[in-house]
């Protein structure tokens, strides 16, 4: 990094607001750089005083339990992407002319002059999964690369580490797009948009127009769901360079700019010569793990970035089949008496949870949760003639349960009021006690955890275990 960014910052008043897993590095290497850093913060508990003391030491203020009074003399707020854009801080920096970054943003401007371009991925569901088979494909084209964003490495340490990279598979929430306003991708892909989030962003609108972020200033793609209109609408709105091209991905047969699927093959009609006519194969769907309709889609994705990036066909291959999945991404746990137990803990949201659905025959559903202002008629409609019975968990299971009495009726549903601990095995058993062989009980919350569980990963792991519980006992 050049000494003209260096100095750039010292001295500067930097307010870093959250103390998260973005607010604590941001906060240490912006005081490396010579800022002066006030760490603001809502919450004041024990954990809060712990990082506050680790950052004081170093010489950083720190302000906890008042997340809401500008510091004098800010000249630059560094948010946590979770902060909603309706805080009384953000209403007060943009009274006083003070830039609001998040750490995608801040990451993206501390950048070299040498850095490696970014392809970046957001959508409502699938993005994780799309970034890592991503960067499986860069790496089997022998560059050197990591997954990073949301998830793997922190966007930080890749723009600042010692490590050198060639191109880098970025994950973005629609959160951290909203905090990003200077971010210009190599390409990016929006994957699917539904309602979520809905609670943060305000409206539909405001959340598609952050996810259509993404597509600003790219250069050489922009992928779209021909599934979903909403992406390609986002593609037409965005201000791209000169030159940037539309890239669709279908699982049926492509069109000329499409990636798609022609008899169990992924196929590529964008990035070849002579597209009207000419179609290059890329990998049979049985190199996609699980090769579930969803995952293909992603699978379409991460190629349609890595051949924008200038991939060769043996990287993608390569690369999807040496990828494997995420834990509690449709994973399977076990077969109980001639009946498949599904975790799909990450399905946090209906529409995550409908693509779960979608992949199985007669299913027992375990749901609920919070449902962070969701609603669940479109999903039970479309599960509806799949459904062998339903159990029901967590604070906002009734939206569920309303959701199965109006459309699903016939469905047998178990409605658990508890929230101990034990509610996961109790869960469990109850499906088991509705499920038939040849059956699929199948975790997909369409909520997300924090209501019972620490994160979707212990209810998933509770799951899993309740299941084991009930093959040792079979």
């Amino acid at each position: 990094m050049g000494s003209g960014q260096v100095t750039d910052w010292q001295g500067k008043n930097v307010t870093v607001a959250g103390l998260g897993v973005s607010g604590i590095p941001a906060a240490k290497v912006l005081h490396g750089l010579g800022a002066k850093i006030t760490v603001v913060n809502d919450g004041d508990d024990a954990r809060a005083r712990a990082q506050a003391a680790e950052l004081e030491a170093l010489g950083i203020t720190v302000r906890l339990g008042d997340g809401a009074t500008l510091p004098e003399g800010t000249e630059l707020i560094v948010t946590a992407p979770g902060w909603k854009p309706d805080k009384p801080l953000f209403a007060a920096a943009h009274e006083a002319g003070v830039p609001v970054w998040g750490d995608v943003e801040l990451a993206w401007r501390l950048r070299g002059p040498d850095a490696a371009p970014w392809l970046a991925v957001t959508g409502t569901n699938g993005k994780t999964t799309t970034v890592q088979m991503l960067a499986s494909i860069l790496k089997a084209a022998g560059l050197r690369t990591a997954a990073v964003g949301n998830i793997g490495v922190s966007l930080l340490d890749a723009v600042l580490g010692e490590e050198q990279y060639d191109v880098l598979a970025v994950e973005l929430s629609s959160y951290q797009l909203h905090w990003a306003p200077s971010l210009r991708a190599h390409s990016a892909a929006v994957l699917n948009l539904a309602p979520d989030h809905l609670d943060w962003h305000g409206s539909m609108e405001a959340y598609a127009a952050d996810k259509g972020r993404i597509y600003e200033g790219n250069r050489v793609a922009c992928v779209y769901n021909v599934a979903d209109k909403a992406t390609e609408d986002l593609v037409r709105e965005a201000d791209v360079e000169e030159g940037c091209r539309a890239v669709g991905f279908t699982l049926g047969t492509p069109a000329p700019s499409q990636l798609g699927v022609v008899e169990g093959v992924l196929v590529d009609r964008a990035f070849v010569e002579n597209r009207q006519k000419n179609a290059q194969e890329l990998a049979e769907v049985s190199d996609v793990n699980p090769p579930a309709p969803h995952n293909i889609a992603n699978a379409l994705a991460a190629a349609a970035l890595a051949r924008a990036y200038g991939v060769p066909p043996q990287a993608v291959r390569d690369g999807l089949r040496a990828f494997t999945p995420d834990a509690h991404r449709i994973a399977h746990v076990a077969d109980v008496d001639g009946v498949a137990y599904i975790d799909d803990s990450k399905a946090t949201n209906t529409h995550a949870a409908e693509a779960s659905l979608a992949a199985y025959e007669s299913i027992v559903w375990i749901a609920g949760g919070l449902a962070k202002g969701a609603v669940f008629e479109e999903l039970v409609t479309k599960a509806a003639k799949r459904l062998r019975g339903a159990v029901l968990m967590g604070a906002d299971r009734g939206l569920i349960r309303e959701a199965l009495a109006r459309h699903a009726p016939e469905v047998p549903v178990v409605d658990l009021d508890r929230t101990d601990t034990g509610a996961m095995l109790a869960a469990v058993q109850e499906a088991r006690r509705l499920a038939q062989p040849g059956d699929t009980v199948l975790l997909a919350p369409a909520c997300a955890s924090m209501d019972m569980f620490a994160n979707y990963n212990q209810r998933g792991d509770l799951f899993a275990e309740a299941v084991r519980e009930l093959g040792a006992g079979a």
